[in-house]
């Protein structure tokens, strides 16, 4: 079976590891990947920002490059949210309506994708260690998918998840309102940060970049030991296909 996969902006820019690794777990799982060198954005920065005419040249370019009727499949419940569902709500009352619903119906993000079309079996070949993780707003309540990226880790029979206290609180990132309040922003990185530490873990673990980098680069200004991975990176190492 063949799928197409998306790499998203961060992915590309940040995150070329999650994704190699992504690919190569789709890959273990038994699927051909096929990947489209002329990719780009998904639309969700614009669309948040109110540009709406302009996201729908962008959703229309990425409907006329995974033109093939296979599977999109994505590294980031973030981008998958905004493919799956928000490319409905940009169309609605627009002539692409329907072509814009059926391309919704083929993106998924790499986990639940994994769960719910594949039967793959995770053997965990790293030493004990014990994780959190944090589930992105986007993945959480738009994309959904956070069950599945839940259940992937719990095959791995040497890594205990603990759940952090407030998991559905926005870490602070939110792509531009970070920018636009970056006090606001500070302050909610800082509660999640504080959550992370009294969970007492080796690592923490997410399946979107923006977080991420949001929470990851503000745990190394503070001086903490916690590993920060990607969810693809952290999968592959465990299995040692990275």
């Amino acid at each position: 079976m063949k799928v197409y996969f998306f790499a998203t902006c961060l992915g590309s820019i940040a995150y070329s590891s999650a994704c190699v690794n992504a690919i190569k777990l789709l890959q273990y799982a038994g699927f051909e990947v096929v990947f489209k060198k002329d990719q780009t954005c998904c639309g969700q920065p614009s669309y948040n920002s109110g540009y709406f005419e302009e996201t729908r040249k962008v959703a229309l370019y990425n409907m006329d490059l995974f033109n093939e009727d296979y599977p999109i499949v994505l590294p980031s419940g973030s981008c998958a949210g905004m493919m799956k569902h928000d490319y409905c709500e940009l169309f609605e009352g627009h002539p692409e309506y329907q072509r814009a619903k059926d391309f919704s119906q083929r993106v998924f993000e790499v986990s639940e994708f994994l769960d719910l079309h594949s039967d793959i079996k995770l053997q965990d070949k790293g030493e004990p260690t014990r994780i959190t993780w944090h589930s992105n707003c986007h993945a959480l309540r738009v994309a959904k998918c956070i069950p599945s990226a839940k259940k992937l880790l719990r095959q791995l029979e040497n890594v205990t998840l603990v759940e952090l206290e407030k998991e559905e609180e926005c870490c602070g990132f939110g792509g531009t309102f970070s920018v636009k309040e970056p006090e606001i922003s500070n302050a909610m990185v800082m509660e999640k940060i504080k959550d992370i530490q009294s969970r007492k873990v080796d690592y923490l673990v997410a399946g979107d970049g923006g977080c991420l980098l949001n929470i990851s680069g503000k745990m190394q200004k503070m001086g903490l030991d916690i590993k920060s991975m990607h969810l693809y990176d952290f999968l592959a190492q465990r299995i040692g296909i990275n």
